[in-house]
């Protein structure tokens, strides 16, 4: 598999290889969201999934993949400091807004500033068809955002406060996005990074939430959110590490962009489980995100 995924780098199968992760890592990330967001709180949640994929993949960092070259050791930590601030913020939003505003506004700042981020770091260049797609999906995902703070917001009193938190994490999603292409590239296994991604990046959130829970006067029970926690963790391997594999294999950019189509799986799971309405005018946002990204794909 690693000897496959190296030799198509770069090349058409490889580009089609990215968009299916891509389009992949989408949905699931928006699975990913609406668990965090659910049942339980968010820091706790948040918490169980970080436990279950640190130790689902601490065999494999530890035996399986190659050991990580000297220099990775500088870059996971990078990659882990980022990676904290972006879940604290995210966790810290979604105890401040309702899910259909909070995820549209981060998903709709990220991509933007990791298209920067790619020129910038990658030199990878949009064509001019490919920025008027990002202005059709951005269009998408902001107008989506608007109106659902609009209509269907029930906390309206901390809105403020969620706006910003959204906008703030937004700008660690575009960070870490190109920062773990940069990372995943620098290794010659690309699962070396992932297997060690994943065990470093759950060390922290899980004492948080331990911390937490032992204070809550009415903690929920641990069977419930520990199979959450599972579940989100094997979600966290497809989403993230589909999203990374996306980025060694073809343009950073390119399938950040990809990615924010679950935007529109986001909506229609919070239509499906979170009891969420839907119309027309939401309808037609959903396919301005999905016509932007049709836009940016074949742009290109």
């Amino acid at each position: 598999m690693t000897d496959w995924l190296l030799s198509i780098e770069g090349t058409e199968a490889g580009h089609n290889a990215a968009l299916i992760l891509a389009l992949m890592a989408a949905f699931l990330h928006a699975a990913f969201g609406a668990l965090q967001k659910g049942r339980h709180d968010p820091w706790l949640t948040r918490g169980a999934i970080d436990f279950s994929y640190c130790v689902m993949a601490a065999p494999f960092a530890l035996f399986v993949v190659p050991w990580p070259e000297p220099h990775m050791w500088i870059i996971f930590a990078g990659a882990f400091i980022i990676h904290v601030i972006y879940k604290l913020l995210q966790a810290w939003a979604y105890t401040k807004g309702a899910y259909t505003v909070v995820y549209p506004v981060v998903r709709g700042t990220g991509p933007l500033f990791a298209v920067i981020g790619a020129y910038v770091i990658f030199g990878e260049r949009f064509t001019g068809i490919q920025w008027l797609g990002m202005a059709v999906l951005l269009s998408g995902i902001f107008g989506l955002a608007l109106y659902n703070m609009k209509y269907l917001v029930s906390e309206r009193d901390t809105l403020n406060a969620a706006l910003g938190l959204a906008v703030l994490t937004g700008l660690f999603v575009a960070l870490y996005t190109t920062y773990d292409a940069y990372g995943i590239r620098a290794t010659q296994n690309p699962f070396t990074f992932l297997a060690w991604f994943f065990m470093l990046d759950g060390l922290v959130m899980p004492v948080i939430a331990a911390r937490r829970w032992i204070r809550m006067e009415q903690a929920p029970d641990l069977g419930p959110l520990m199979l959450r926690g599972v579940i989100g963790g094997i979600i966290a391997f497809f989403s993230f590490g589909a999203i990374m594999m996306a980025t060694r294999l073809d343009k950073v950019g390119e399938a950040a962009v990809l990615r924010e189509t679950s935007t529109v799986f986001a909506a229609l799971i919070g239509v499906v489980f979170l009891k969420e309405t839907v119309g027309p005018r939401r309808v037609a946002l959903m396919a301005l995100i999905a016509a932007g990204a049709v836009i940016v794909e074949f742009g290109g």
